[in-house]
């Protein structure tokens, strides 16, 4: 298979050239004509509508339509009603975020290389065959979520891509650690950290190049995993094909797509996406007062705990009197939600939900309860999660510069009837 679309191993020419211009032109600045061979009719189900107005559904190769944040790069968020479908996004629901426009539109994974270079004793130049063949395959169930992800819902608003609730997605990964990758090069004594380096480019010469880094010991920890399946089928080309790090309980940013080169360095890195990028206040809320700048900051790492109702949506009318199976998702870090709760009286009272079955310390949990609304009227349900640290989300949102981190209680505004 020798092009983006892995779904089929023998596309014919003219499938692929299809394809090829459909990406081609929707990455490009004629996101217009894209946006007419492309975009569905099919109204959105989120109705996410921030200062620009609502948002459409468009539909890209390997993907369902899907909600169109931009074109170039693509950035889609899945459409919320997936997540209430399983604790397992879908390949073609799963979100696709890009930071550099200049990204391959084609890819052949005969010719496809891993370098591992920089502070090691055997620098390595690893086709997928040979990176496949280093160990028995390794998985882990996930969630990768956009650090920026629920941008638009921050007051006072900050600058980025003003974004909804649906930058995340929770997927089975199976690849190789990193550890394995790192220990077949050598890693030389006095490594401070490693560098990733994917496929896609600046387009102009100003630009910083997308880079990150872990520090060796998490590098090293038996973690961080260089995967090349996604949900028991090759990654999807957006979704970073033909491997990308996976770093499970850290945010999106981490998790570099098309991945071709990593560097062990002796220093701290200081490219711009570290030093400067998804960076955070360094205090124990990672918050300062609403418009104002920290003092200090720190590179974003772990994703904080978080919930959300999938089964029903602002706005919603509910039923008087009867049982009402409300349904959602929660998740953190690594540590392990342990505990969600339910409020249908703006917080006053909190009733604790059932935990569904645990895919593994990293993924979304399912979690159900069956409510019956007694009173009439507006209505304010809430949900909150904690896990086995101790950790609760907050009734307060709390604020940074970068719109990052978001996972305040959500508050749904209801009408029962």
């Amino acid at each position: 298979m020798k092009f983006n679309f892995v779904e089929n191993s023998n596309p014919s020419r003219r499938r692929v050239l299809r394809d090829a211009l459909t990406l081609a032109v929707a990455a490009s600045p004629l996101a217009s004509l894209a946006k007419a061979a492309t975009e569905t009719t099919d109204t959105n189900p989120d109705e996410v509508t921030f200062a620009a107005g609502p948002r459409p559904l468009v539909q890209y190769p390997q993907k369902r339509p899907l909600t169109l944040v931009t074109t170039r790069p693509p950035h889609l968020e899945t459409p919320f009603p997936v997540f209430n479908e399983g604790p397992i996004t879908p390949n073609d629901a799963f979100f696709v975020r890009y930071h550099l426009a200049n990204f391959p539109l084609s890819i052949d994974p005969d010719s496809y290389r891993l370098a591992i270079k920089g502070s090691v004793d055997t620098p390595l130049s690893l086709s997928l065959a040979e990176l496949k063949a280093l160990a028995e395959p390794v998985e882990v169930v996930a969630v990768n979520q956009c650090s920026g992800n629920s941008r638009g819902y921050f007051s006072p608003r900050v600058f980025g891509a003003q974004l909804g609730n649906g930058s995340m997605g929770n997927a089975r990964w199976v690849g190789v650690p990193l550890k394995t990758v790192l220990e077949k090069a050598g890693v030389k004594a006095g490594a401070a950290q490693v560098t990733f380096r994917g496929l896609d480019k600046p387009v102009l010469p100003s630009t910083p190049e997308f880079i990150k880094a872990l520090d060796i010991s998490h590098a090293m920890d038996g973690e961080p995993m260089i995967a090349w399946s996604m949900n028991g089928t090759d990654l999807p080309f957006l979704n970073g094909y033909p491997i990308r790090l996976v770093v499970p309980g850290y945010f999106g940013t981490y998790w570099v797509k098309h991945l071709s080169e990593i560097e062990v360095v002796d220093t701290t890195f200081d490219g711009f996406f570290m030093a400067k990028g998804y960076r955070v206040p360094d205090n124990d809320c990672f918050c300062v007062a609403p418009g104002t700048a920290a003092a200090k900051t720190l590179p974003i790492s772990r994703l904080p705990v978080r919930s959300f109702v999938t089964s029903v949506q602002h706005g919603d009318v509910l039923p008087l009197g009867k049982n009402v199976e409300l349904k959602g998702i929660a998740f953190d870090g690594g540590v392990g939600v342990n505990k969600v709760e339910v409020s249908i009286d703006g917080g006053q009272r909190w009733r604790e939900a059932r935990l569904g079955q645990d895919l593994g310390r990293f993924s979304f949990r399912e979690w159900t309860l069956a409510i019956t609304f007694s009173s009439k009227g507006a209505n304010q349900l809430m949900v909150r999660a904690s896990n086995s640290a101790g950790e609760t989300q907050p009734l307060q949102a709390d604020w940074n510069p970068g719109g990052y981190r978001r996972h305040v209680v959500e508050t749904y505004h209801l009408t029962v009837a």
